[in-house]
């Protein structure tokens, strides 16, 4: 396989398997196991003195040719899959740490993720420091001794926010800590956390991967060596395996992905353009204006916008479920990176867990709403929008 094929390329035809009979689509090998021509072979494969495949937990053609794909796109040594994009946060944050160790976290965490590190990590022991990751002061401060993981999203869910990656990689780097990247609202097209200095990126496959609602799924990318003495066992162990039809469903849609995000940025890019102008609006975050508040940090690390907007209605909660209601294409749900438009009320959906104070600190006021851009045609979905905000009261 070449590595010089560009995005598009590589992901119809990166890391393709092919069985003896030659299939033009990729194959979905579903069984839970393998055999083996003799018991000396067996033996060997369980030694790893020869390759090949013994449990579908552990591995699957497959899965496999997802794993494969997913790293010649992100530039990744290697890649484990896992059944949803929570168990790859929490593989790759729970895989690498103990008791007595310490995490210092962005605050600006979709909810499950800040569950993690906030509540789950801590009964076994492992402490967690939650910041303004905006300032890279407020993760220098926070850094302890027995600091091991850096975690962040960027841009956050759902404000948009975007995080200095290589300023916080290069801090990491000094201590000796490990930064994770949750990648999803970017894409793996718009930025590159390894390459800006992260050692570990997760994404939830279910969102611009697939695309089109239909599965669950995510992976974990990094070196060799850290998959190998950190993630390896821990995977094979724990369970987190991704189905091998689910794996086979992606490999369909990141086929596509390049296409889907392309005419979804250029939606979300319309709709947020649209959206400033109107009275009933306080406020709009989008990564592809120049009024975002890190536009400059966005210029220097991502290559395009985002298939998300992030907007404040003036009417707090009773405005936004107004318009929400009166919407006709754009459908709500709390899913994102999909091929159809959704939007969501993140104070009573996806963040209804924390606390007021809580969501006062991320930017999520009543009013504030979600949009995720689909590949319909924008002038129907800024046309949707228009007659959806004459329900709204300025």
């Amino acid at each position: 396989m070449s590595k010089n094929w560009r995005p598009a390329t590589q992901l119809v035809h990166g890391g393709t398997l092919r069985s003896q009979y030659g299939e033009t689509s990729e194959a979905i090998f579903l069984t839970q196991g393998f055999v083996y021509d003799t018991s000396e072979a067996a033996e060997a494969r369980f030694k790893g003195e020869t390759d090949g495949y013994i449990y579908a937990r552990y591995g699957s053609p497959t899965n496999d040719m997802f794993e494969k794909r997913m790293c010649m796109l992100e530039g990744a040594e290697d890649a484990r899959a896992t059944a949803s994009g929570m168990a790859a946060v929490s593989a790759a944050i729970l895989c690498q740490v103990k008791a007595g160790d310490h995490i210092v976290a962005a605050r600006a965490l979709f909810g499950s993720c800040r569950w993690v590190v906030e509540t789950l990590a801590p009964k076994y022991g492992v402490e967690c420091t939650l910041v303004d990751g905006r300032d890279l002061k407020n993760w220098e401060d926070a850094v302890r001794p027995n600091t091991k993981v850096f975690f962040l999203e960027s841009p956050t869910n759902p404000t948009l926010e975007v995080i200095d990656i290589a300023g916080v990689a290069r801090l990491a780097d000094q201590i000796g800590a490990k930064v994770v990247v949750d990648n999803v609202f970017a894409t793996p097209l718009f930025q590159k956390p390894l390459e800006l200095g992260a050692h570990i990126v997760v994404y939830s496959a279910t969102k611009h991967i697939d695309g089109q609602g239909r599965c669950l799924g995510g992976v974990v990318l990094s070196d060799k060596q850290w998959i190998d003495e950190n993630l390896h066992d821990y995977f094979r162990h724990t369970g987190p395996a991704m189905s091998p039809f689910n794996a086979w469903t992606l490999l369909k849609g990141i086929e596509t992905l390049p296409l889907r995000v392309r005419q979804q940025t250029e939606s979300a890019r319309r709709i947020a353009d649209f959206l400033t102008e109107q009275p009933q609006v306080a406020r709009v975050i989008y990564p592809g204006r120049k009024d975002h508040p890190q536009a400059d940090i966005i210029a220097k690390q991502m290559s395009g916008g985002s298939t998300l907007v992030a907007f404040e209605l003036k009417g707090g909660k009773e405005a936004a479920f107004a318009l929400q209601n009166a919407l006709e294409i754009v459908r709500i749900s709390n899913n994102l990176g999909d091929s159809k438009s959704l939007i969501t009320h993140p104070a009573t959906t996806t963040h209804k867990n924390l606390t007021d104070e809580a969501r006062a600190e991320l930017g999520i006021s009543a009013g504030t709403v979600r949009f995720s851009a689909g590949i319909e045609d924008s002038e129907d979905l800024v046309e949707d929008f228009a007659k959806a905000l004459r329900s709204v009261t300025a």
